[in-house]
Protein backbone atom coordinates (compact mmCIF):
# COMPACT_ATOMS: atom_id res chain seq x y z
CA UNK A 1 0.00 0.00 0.00
CA UNK A 2 1.49 3.65 -1.22
CA UNK A 3 -0.86 6.67 -0.01
CA UNK A 4 0.22 10.27 -0.61
CA UNK A 5 -0.76 12.70 2.19
CA UNK A 6 -0.54 16.43 0.83
CA UNK A 7 -2.27 19.58 2.02
CA UNK A 8 -1.60 22.82 4.76
CA UNK A 9 -3.89 20.82 7.61
CA UNK A 10 -0.70 19.03 9.35
CA UNK A 11 -3.02 17.90 12.28
CA UNK A 12 -5.47 16.35 9.69
CA UNK A 13 -3.13 14.55 8.16
CA UNK A 14 -1.36 13.64 11.36
CA UNK A 15 -4.48 12.19 12.52
CA UNK A 16 -5.49 9.87 9.26
CA UNK A 17 -1.61 8.71 9.64
CA UNK A 18 -1.88 7.57 13.37
CA UNK A 19 -5.47 5.39 11.82
CA UNK A 20 -3.53 4.08 9.25
CA UNK A 21 -0.48 3.17 10.35
CA UNK A 22 -0.83 3.01 14.14
CA UNK A 23 1.18 4.30 17.30
CA UNK A 24 4.62 2.11 15.96
CA UNK A 25 6.18 3.19 12.78
CA UNK A 26 8.96 3.98 11.02
CA UNK A 27 9.74 7.68 10.00
CA UNK A 28 11.98 8.29 7.33
CA UNK A 29 12.89 11.94 5.89
CA UNK A 30 13.86 11.83 2.48
CA UNK A 31 16.15 14.97 1.83
CA UNK A 32 19.63 12.36 1.44
CA UNK A 33 18.27 9.66 -0.46
CA UNK A 34 19.21 8.11 -3.20
CA UNK A 35 17.59 5.67 -5.49
CA UNK A 36 20.14 3.10 -3.84
CA UNK A 37 18.36 3.47 -0.74
CA UNK A 38 14.56 2.44 -2.23
CA UNK A 39 15.34 -1.21 -2.24
CA UNK A 40 15.78 -1.60 1.15
CA UNK A 41 12.80 0.44 2.24
CA UNK A 42 10.82 -0.75 -0.22
CA UNK A 43 11.23 -4.05 -0.33
CA UNK A 44 13.53 -4.79 2.25
CA UNK A 45 12.63 -6.33 5.77
CA UNK A 46 12.86 -6.52 9.40
CA UNK A 47 14.35 -9.03 11.98
CA UNK A 48 10.82 -8.76 13.83
CA UNK A 49 8.70 -8.43 10.34
CA UNK A 50 8.41 -9.23 6.73
CA UNK A 51 5.71 -6.26 6.34
CA UNK A 52 6.94 -2.71 7.72
CA UNK A 53 4.96 0.77 8.27
CA UNK A 54 6.79 3.35 6.93
CA UNK A 55 6.26 7.18 6.55
CA UNK A 56 7.98 8.82 4.46
CA UNK A 57 8.57 12.68 4.49
CA UNK A 58 8.86 15.09 1.78
CA UNK A 59 9.48 11.78 -1.01
CA UNK A 60 8.47 13.84 -3.95
CA UNK A 61 10.98 16.91 -3.09
CA UNK A 62 13.87 14.60 -3.86
CA UNK A 63 13.54 14.07 -7.66
CA UNK A 64 16.46 11.56 -7.90
CA UNK A 65 14.14 9.19 -5.90
CA UNK A 66 11.26 10.18 -7.09
CA UNK A 67 11.56 9.45 -10.57
CA UNK A 68 12.43 6.43 -9.20
CA UNK A 69 8.71 5.69 -7.55
CA UNK A 70 7.09 3.42 -10.62
CA UNK A 71 9.31 0.51 -10.02
CA UNK A 72 8.54 0.01 -6.77
CA UNK A 73 4.88 0.19 -6.42
CA UNK A 74 4.56 -3.33 -5.52
CA UNK A 75 5.94 -3.38 -2.19
CA UNK A 76 4.08 -5.28 0.48
CA UNK A 77 4.66 -3.01 3.03
CA UNK A 78 2.47 -0.08 4.28
CA UNK A 79 3.78 3.42 3.61
CA UNK A 80 2.34 7.02 3.43
CA UNK A 81 4.40 10.16 1.99
CA UNK A 82 3.72 13.14 3.83
CA UNK A 83 4.86 15.99 1.22
CA UNK A 84 4.64 19.41 1.92
CA UNK A 85 4.22 20.44 -1.41
CA UNK A 86 3.31 17.98 -4.15
CA UNK A 87 4.01 19.27 -8.10
CA UNK A 88 0.91 17.78 -9.86
CA UNK A 89 2.93 18.89 -13.27
CA UNK A 90 5.45 16.11 -13.15
CA UNK A 91 5.34 13.45 -15.65
CA UNK A 92 6.14 10.77 -12.79
CA UNK A 93 2.94 12.26 -10.87
CA UNK A 94 1.00 11.50 -14.12
CA UNK A 95 2.15 8.29 -14.28
CA UNK A 96 1.20 7.08 -10.86
CA UNK A 97 -1.55 9.41 -9.95
CA UNK A 98 -4.31 6.63 -10.99
CA UNK A 99 -2.18 3.51 -9.38
CA UNK A 100 -1.53 5.19 -5.62
CA UNK A 101 -4.20 7.33 -3.20
CA UNK A 102 -3.71 10.51 -2.97
CA UNK A 103 -5.30 12.54 -0.60
CA UNK A 104 -5.36 16.71 0.23
CA UNK A 105 -5.55 17.95 4.14
CA UNK A 106 -6.83 21.47 3.70
CA UNK A 107 -7.24 23.74 6.26
CA UNK A 108 -10.96 25.62 6.09
CA UNK A 109 -10.68 29.11 4.32
CA UNK A 110 -10.05 32.15 6.79
CA UNK A 111 -13.39 33.66 7.76
CA UNK A 112 -14.43 37.17 7.34
CA UNK A 113 -14.98 38.68 10.61
CA UNK A 114 -16.24 41.61 10.24
CA UNK A 115 -18.70 39.78 7.96
CA UNK A 116 -19.93 37.58 10.56
CA UNK A 117 -20.16 40.52 13.34
CA UNK A 118 -22.27 42.59 11.29
CA UNK A 119 -24.60 39.13 10.20
CA UNK A 120 -24.94 38.92 13.99
CA UNK A 121 -25.24 42.65 14.96
CA UNK A 122 -28.09 43.02 12.17
CA UNK A 123 -29.92 39.50 13.51
CA UNK A 124 -30.56 41.29 16.61
CA UNK A 125 -32.47 43.86 14.97
CA UNK A 126 -33.55 42.19 11.80
CA UNK A 127 -33.72 38.30 11.44
CA UNK A 128 -34.67 38.30 7.85
CA UNK A 129 -32.02 40.84 6.45
CA UNK A 130 -29.66 39.35 8.50
CA UNK A 131 -30.40 35.56 6.15
CA UNK A 132 -30.24 37.36 3.48
CA UNK A 133 -26.97 38.49 4.03
CA UNK A 134 -25.80 35.24 5.41
CA UNK A 135 -26.82 34.03 1.63
CA UNK A 136 -24.30 36.05 -0.19
CA UNK A 137 -21.34 34.80 1.91
CA UNK A 138 -21.85 31.04 3.45
CA UNK A 139 -20.42 29.52 0.16
CA UNK A 140 -17.03 30.76 0.87
CA UNK A 141 -17.24 29.98 4.87
CA UNK A 142 -17.24 27.47 7.14
CA UNK A 143 -20.05 27.03 9.40
CA UNK A 144 -18.33 25.94 12.26
CA UNK A 145 -16.37 28.35 12.04
CA UNK A 146 -19.27 30.99 11.69
CA UNK A 147 -20.77 29.69 14.57
CA UNK A 148 -17.62 29.93 16.56
CA UNK A 149 -17.33 33.76 15.82
CA UNK A 150 -21.58 33.94 16.40
CA UNK A 151 -20.45 32.50 20.36
CA UNK A 152 -17.50 34.74 20.83
CA UNK A 153 -19.72 38.09 19.95
CA UNK A 154 -22.54 36.72 22.37
CA UNK A 155 -20.15 36.54 24.92
CA UNK A 156 -18.84 39.85 24.67
CA UNK A 157 -22.53 40.92 24.64
CA UNK A 158 -23.09 38.73 28.18
CA UNK A 159 -19.62 39.71 29.62
CA UNK A 160 -21.13 43.32 29.09
CA UNK A 161 -24.45 42.65 31.16
CA UNK A 162 -21.97 41.59 33.89
CA UNK A 163 -23.30 38.13 33.67
CA UNK A 164 -27.19 38.89 34.36
CA UNK A 165 -28.58 39.45 30.85
CA UNK A 166 -31.22 37.07 30.15
CA UNK A 167 -31.55 36.91 26.94
CA UNK A 168 -27.94 37.11 25.96
CA UNK A 169 -28.02 34.21 28.66
CA UNK A 170 -30.48 32.33 26.23
CA UNK A 171 -28.33 33.28 23.48
CA UNK A 172 -25.50 31.64 24.44
CA UNK A 173 -27.85 28.58 25.44
CA UNK A 174 -28.58 28.77 21.69
CA UNK A 175 -25.44 28.01 20.26
CA UNK A 176 -24.96 25.75 22.38
CA UNK A 177 -27.31 23.58 21.03
CA UNK A 178 -26.28 24.62 17.51
CA UNK A 179 -22.53 23.30 18.34
CA UNK A 180 -23.89 19.82 19.79
CA UNK A 181 -26.13 19.65 16.54
CA UNK A 182 -23.44 20.39 13.99
CA UNK A 183 -21.56 17.85 15.64
CA UNK A 184 -24.33 15.39 16.13
CA UNK A 185 -26.95 15.23 13.65
CA UNK A 186 -27.00 15.24 9.70
CA UNK A 187 -28.70 18.54 9.74
CA UNK A 188 -27.80 20.86 6.91
CA UNK A 189 -25.47 23.36 9.51
CA UNK A 190 -26.26 26.51 7.59
CA UNK A 191 -30.02 25.83 8.10
CA UNK A 192 -29.31 25.82 11.70
CA UNK A 193 -27.39 28.70 11.69
CA UNK A 194 -29.81 30.41 9.73
CA UNK A 195 -32.76 29.44 12.37
CA UNK A 196 -30.68 30.40 14.84
CA UNK A 197 -30.74 34.30 12.93
CA UNK A 198 -34.36 34.17 12.44
CA UNK A 199 -34.91 33.64 16.01
CA UNK A 200 -32.59 36.14 18.08
CA UNK A 201 -34.56 39.29 17.75
CA UNK A 202 -37.87 37.53 19.22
Amino acid sequence: MIKIFTGDDRVAAGKEIKKLLGADYEVIDCADLTPRDLPSIFRGSTIFASSRRILLRDFTANTSIFHELPNFLDTRHDIIMLETKLDKRTTIFKEIKNKVEIKEFKLPPAINFRIVFDIYKTAKKDGKKAVNMLEKIKSKEDPIQFTGLLVSQALKDFEATGGKGIKEKRTLKALSTIDIQMKSTKIDPWLLVESFLLELNV
